[in-house]
């Protein structure tokens, strides 16, 4: 099972801004464990300068933060997976909570937008996730499980196997309140349950990682490795929880 590391840096850096971050990984990424593949994801604005400041760097992966499902059109604002794949995007995250909140993604546009990264040869990341109410109210199985099988409603078992899920608790996102690392195992292992497929899948946990808890998350059977917000945005803490989950990669 591949251990991944994502860096959603959202809306932060310029163009210039991300170049000194990509420069600071870079002087890091000789003490990146074997078998860890590390990805960021910049603003679209940045793909360009990050993309060139990588020049085809193996040991980190330029990811997109979401995309439209369409190659063109008139949808002001969008970007295709044609764009992305110009300046050598091979991932995305998709369903982020912050999307489906203030963007109104639902999950047939994250279903529409899946089945066209992979016709792109794009990994989509697919994030998933339950908010504080629904965890109080013990739904949380009931959401995941939902917005899981929905996203890939479709799809055969092959192409299943090329995507990448994220558990990300919505109470947990920029909180500062990390769920515990066996509260979202047993969440995540309710998700790879849920469809044949997903034996093979790695699924991230995100919500407040640090490299304080990430060796923690690497330890569970069923977390593959890691979606990143605020502390991907220096490299020296981003560089500490990629260093962190090597426990996942030893089992």
């Amino acid at each position: 099972m591949r251990t991944v590391i994502a860096g959603n840096w959202k809306m932060h850096k310029t163009a210039h801004e991300a170049m000194e971050l990509i420069d600071g990984l870079r002087a890091l990424s000789a003490e990146f464990p074997d078998g860890v593949d590390v990805l960021v994801a910049p603003p679209f604005t940045a793909l360009q300068a990050v993309s060139q400041r990588l020049n085809g760097d193996e040991r980190i992966k330029l990811c997109a933060q979401t995309m439209h499902w369409e190659n063109q059109g008139a949808y002001t604002g969008e970007i295709s997976p044609v764009m992305l794949k110009e300046f050598g995007c091979e991932y995305v995250i998709l369903g982020h909570s912050e999307r489906r909140q203030f963007c109104g993604e639902t999950n047939q546009y994250i279903r529409l937008k899946t089945r066209a990264a992979l016709a792109h040869g794009i990994t989509p990341i697919i994030a998933v996730g339950e908010t504080l109410e629904e965890k109080d109210r013990g739904l949380t199985k009931d959401k995941v499980v939902t917005q899981t099988q929905e996203a890939l409603t479709g799809l055969a078992e092959e192409q299943i196997r090329s995507v990448i899920l994220a558990y990300e608790p919505i109470w947990a996102i920029g909180s500062g309140k990390n769920d515990d690392p066996q509260n979202a195992d047993a969440t995540m292992a309710e998700i790879r349950a849920c469809l044949p497929a997903l034996r093979e899948v790695p699924i991230l946990y995100g919500g407040s990682v640090k490299p304080e808890n990430m060796a923690a998350y690497a330890a569970m059977p069923n977390i593959n490795g890691a979606l990143v917000g605020g502390a991907s945005l220096q490299a020296q803490s981003f560089a500490g929880i990629i260093t962190a989950a090597a426990p996942a990669v030893a089992r």
